[in-house]
């Protein structure tokens, strides 16, 4: 497949974002803490409120870019291709890495006294059910997954769907990006109550509202270059604005919050959200090259290698920067982040290099 070179550069940007994202988590862990947030928050003072909000809410972009960047390569299916073709192809790229971090990040943390015998064989003991205690950012591959999944079901409606069609099912999944707002506001709405959790819309909602929203920005978006850059540039703008400031308004320095209260404008499926989202992967549309920089073909390459394994350097950065070098956070944030990436890409690297390491970065 030929390449197409602004979505290498979508990539690289969303892969150092999901870095990004995670360095500042680092901000607002618990009390007395410096792992990544967990079911509390805690901010500390008026300057990791600030830059907690600025850089982990920008950053809130970065899984459903790589949504989108997934539905816009694979949506939909190729004309001639069965579903177990589609499956096996797409499966066996994903899984045997997936499954490989898996397993490290259940035994190599031992090494460092990061975790003990029996948090490791618990993890490994529940690999099939779920990701293990210090790989919460594997949580990404179950969606991914489950969208996977589901293409070869919806390839045969969106070959055949017109512009009108898709516009009417992402109105529809836009209005439920705002469920989260209306439920802190109103409570339960359009038939959620203790014994159903699926509204109304459940069926429009979740991450398959970005694969419908790819198809229809790569097959039926008419919008010349100028016309993208402005509304793209305005969708940005205001939806980081909204993002940023969900978090900023209500994290209060030195009060315990509940992190799912506190990240409500965070979760990726709000409306906010997907403005910011949007905006950016229009923006990116504007690249016009025939090919992609060697350098950036490179990188895009090893992204899911970058991804998989970046928490482990991520905790020495943090160690680093925030424990012994003690930062500012405005700069101690994105030198985590910077330095994490950089040794992952490093790492990836020298890893491709080996015979058959397809098969552990993908």
């Amino acid at each position: 497949m030929k390449r197409i070179a602004f979505l290498d550069y979508v990539r690289v940007f969303a892969c150092f974002l999901v870095i990004l994202v995670h360095a500042s988590e680092n901000y607002y862990g618990a009390v007395g803490s410096s792992d990544m947030a967990g079911p509390e928050s805690y901010l500390a003072n008026e300057a990791d409120r600030l830059w907690v909000s600025i850089y982990d809410g920008f950053s809130r972009m970065a899984v459903p870019l790589f949504m989108i960047v997934s539905a816009y390569l694979l949506v939909p299916m190729k004309e001639g291709q069965s579903m177990w073709q589609f499956y096996r192809r797409r499966f066996t790229r994903i899984l045997p890495p997936f499954i490989i971090f898996l397993v490290l990040y259940s035994t190599l943390p031992m090494l460092w006294g990061q975790i003990d015998s029996e948090t490791s064989v618990k993890d490994l003991s529940r690999i099939l059910l779920n990701f293990p205690t210090l790989a919460g950012h594997l949580w990404f591959m179950y969606p991914l997954i489950s969208l996977y999944l589901f293409i070869p079901m919806i390839s045969p409606w969106l070959s055949k769907a017109g512009a009108k069609e898709e516009r009417f099912f992402i109105m529809l999944f836009l209005l439920s990006t705002c469920i989260p707002y209306l439920n802190r506001w109103f409570g339960e709405v359009w038939g959620q109550c203790f014994w159903n959790e699926y509204h109304g819309l459940w069926y429009f909602s979740g991450y398959l509202g970005y694969l419908v929203m790819a198809h229809y920005i790569r097959v039926h978006l008419t919008w010349g270059r100028s016309r993208r850059l402005a509304i793209g540039a305005v969708l940005l703008i205001v939806g980081a604005v909204l993002t940023i400031g969900s978090f900023y308004v209500q994290a209060v320095p030195g009060e315990i919050i509940s992190t799912p209260v506190l990240e409500v404008g965070w979760a990726f499926c709000t409306i906010n959200c997907v403005m910011l989202t949007a905006g950016a992967f229009l923006l990116f549309t504007c690249i016009d090259r025939p090919n992609t920089p060697p350098v950036v073909a490179e990188l895009s390459k090893l992204s899911y290698g970058i991804y998989l394994m970046h928490i482990f350097w991520l905790g020495l950065w943090v160690t680093v920067f925030k424990q012994n070098l003690e930062l500012p956070t405005v700069a101690a944030i994105p030198s985590i982040a910077a330095c994490t990436f950089v040794c992952c890409v490093i790492t990836a690297k020298v890893i491709s290099l080996i015979p058959g390491s397809k098969w552990v970065i993908g």
